[in-house]
């Protein structure tokens, strides 16, 4: 299944996407799964059928590495990377890729990477739909418009360019992961933010790619508004005192990040 280098963990957050999570899954074909070594898909307590499509997806492919993981609690999706990360690290992974459960984003955006071994390189390899050689289907303009605006005033606070704050195709080096300064960052949508301002904070090797990204049938949890206030105090706090970053950001505090597996095919 792998390419015999790399032990590469594939990450899929799941969350209320039933219609979706199947789609996602059946993106990993042959070609893929020659650089993946295990699938995780981590349910974050979904209320619909989520969990049962998947289930029912690992029976159709017996022979596909796929683990099906459930939150202890409902984490949010930031609570849900920290599960990740640590089964990335406990299970002595090389790298760990994230893909979201909703089928915004495409794994094969995520080849050229692999094949060229770019991954190798950097201790983040970060997908960017807001730059050149990027395709955005279904996103509005006012999304994009605000996208890229704040994408230009954390590049300013950093003093590096950023093309995405947090998209949903995105690839980690498990060495940079065992230091767990990402623990206390906030458990909700705002978790990628604070792991770009991290990143300048630890000075992690990154580098952007262009990705696809479609909105379809999609439902989206963010609360525009609301996240955008919070993501420029955010901003402001950490430009005012690099510092911040490694203060509690949460607003919950747990002990730890744990989840139940379900189902595994191995």
């Amino acid at each position: 299944m792998m390419n015999g280098k790399d032990r590469i963990l594939l990450f899929i957050p799941a969350y209320n996407c039933e219609k979706q999570i199947v789609r996602v899954l059946g993106q990993l074909d042959e070609k893929m799964m020659r650089f993946i070594s295990e699938v995780i898909v981590v349910n974050n307590r979904s209320t619909d059928g989520t969990e049962a499509a998947v289930m029912d997806f690992m029976e159709k492919h017996p022979k596909m590495p796929v683990t099906l993981l459930r939150n202890k609690e409902n984490y949010g999706l930031g609570g849900s990377h920290k599960v990740a990360f640590r089964y990335a690290v406990e299970q002595g992974f090389d790298y760990v890729i994230v893909l979201h459960g909703d089928d915004q984003g495409n794994i094969h955006d995520m080849y050229k990477v692999l094949k060229k071994g770019i991954h190798r390189r950097y201790d983040c390899v970060l997908g960017g739909r807001f730059m050149r050689g990027s395709k955005l289907k279904g996103y509005s303009w006012f999304r994009t418009f605000g996208n890229i605006v704040y994408d230009f005033l954390f590049s300013a606070v950093v003093r590096d360019r950023i093309f995405d704050l947090g998209s949903g195709l995105n690839l980690y080096s498990v060495e940079m992961l065992k230091d767990p300064f990402y623990l206390k960052f906030p458990d909700n949508l705002t978790f990628n933010y604070c792991m770009i301002l991290a990143s300048h904070y630890y000075k992690h090797h990154i580098r952007f790619f262009p990705i696809s990204w479609r909105e379809e049938d999609q439902v989206s949890n963010v609360k525009m508004a609301s996240q955008a206030i919070s993501v420029l105090k955010m901003l402001g706090a950490y430009a005012w005192n690099h510092e911040f970053i490694r203060s509690e950001l949460r607003e919950q505090i747990r002990e730890e990040y744990s989840a139940d597996i379900i189902k595994e095919n191995k």
